[in-house]
């Protein structure tokens, strides 16, 4: 088996010679390399400028022998495309122009995307040719209500009070901000698709606030929406909930092959709910990478061991800005070891 194939052989039902492992935000601020690039220009400049989004999406691959790259980008891009005003600050985190009112969503145009955010496509078409099929090339978006939630919040929240107060005080308002957002993403993702990732994964990091009832009503036809669309390119989608276990079997029945999970439950107790076929991404805790070399050779091997064959190694989150990175070229090496079919 070829290892550059062995994260799409999962994908598509193959056994591959070892356990996959790609990292969420695996190129980012824990890379001594990424912070002198980005001691020179700034976070959208690194998202907005093709050559640049390039460079940091190759960094990690360089340093670990991973088996994917991930597009470097942010989830907030389109609503940004659509004409939202974004403005990332140091230690703050992003900050956006609250959409609340009708007005607001008025000014919104998903029309807009193709154009404003010409620069992804273009970035992946660079990266492809860079890659050369050394590694499968992963898109990604915000999923819809994620997205709502900043558009509506103006940014992360604790409580998500404006968001939710939406949707139980103007339902049909809020029904309109995500179809705006969801026609935003259709166009946003379906320029991904056409300009050639091998994979998608939509992220859902606030899905895991609502209820079930409500994230059946408010959440799950449009993501379901994406995904299908996603499947429908022959493209294998990845489906990951942030905090979403109560919702488990609703996520798993959205349409994705691939469900990524946080760490918060054991993959075993996961994969006797959703059975032998479907693939499970995750799951290790990022804190572990900050414990001794033996505490994460045990916690990595837990979490193969309860995965089953259909697995991609993953963090149950993304990783943290300060980890150490003799840490993480362990863990990779250390999944490639534990991981080996002949093995198990």
């Amino acid at each position: 088996m070829n290892p550059t194939t062995r994260f799409l052989d999962v994908l598509h039902g193959r056994r591959p010679d070892t356990t996959p492992i790609w990292i969420m935000r695996q190129a980012g601020r824990y890379l001594p390399e990424y912070r002198e690039l980005r001691a020179r220009h700034d976070f959208l400049e690194l998202c907005r400028t093709p050559e640049l989004a390039v460079e940091v999406t190759l960094q990690p691959l360089r340093r670990f022998p991973l088996d994917a790259a991930i597009l470097f980008s942010d989830i907030l891009i389109p609503l940004a495309g659509m004409g939202q005003a974004l403005t990332f600050h140091e230690g703050e985190g992003p900050r956006l122009e609250p959409v609340r009112t009708e007005a607001d969503l008025a000014a919104l145009d998903p029309g807009r995307v193709p154009e404003a955010n010409a620069f992804v496509p273009a970035a992946i078409r660079l990266l492809q040719g860079e890659l050369a099929g050394r590694a499968p090339l992963i898109g990604f978006a915000g999923a819809p209500f994620t997205l709502a939630c900043y558009a509506v919040e103006g940014g992360g929240s604790h409580y998500f009070r404006w968001v939710k107060g939406m949707m139980f005080e103007a339902p049909e308002l809020f029904h309109r901000l995500m179809e705006t957002i969801t026609r935003a993403l259709e166009h946003y993702i379906g320029a991904q698709l056409a300009a050639g990732v091998d994979a998608f994964q939509l992220f859902d990091t606030w899905g895991g606030i609502l209820s079930r009832p409500h994230y059946e009503a408010f959440a799950l036809p449009y993501t379901r929406r994406l995904l299908a669309a996603v499947g429908a390119a022959g493209v294998p989608a990845i489906y990951y909930v942030l905090d979403g276990a109560h919702l488990l079997d609703l996520v798993d029945g959205a349409g994705a092959p691939a469900l990524g999970l946080d760490w918060r439950t054991p993959l075993a107790d996961v994969r006797a709910r959703v059975g032998s076929d479907r693939v499970l991404q995750g799951n290790l805790d990022t804190a572990v990478l900050y414990g001794t070399p033996e505490a994460l050779r045990r916690e990595t091997a837990a979490v193969i061991a309860g995965a089953g064959e259909r697995h991609v190694f993953n963090l149950g989150h993304g990783i943290w800005p300060d980890a150490p990175v003799d840490m993480v070229a362990r863990l990779v090496d250390l999944v490639h070891e534990l991981g080996r079919r002949g093995d198990r």
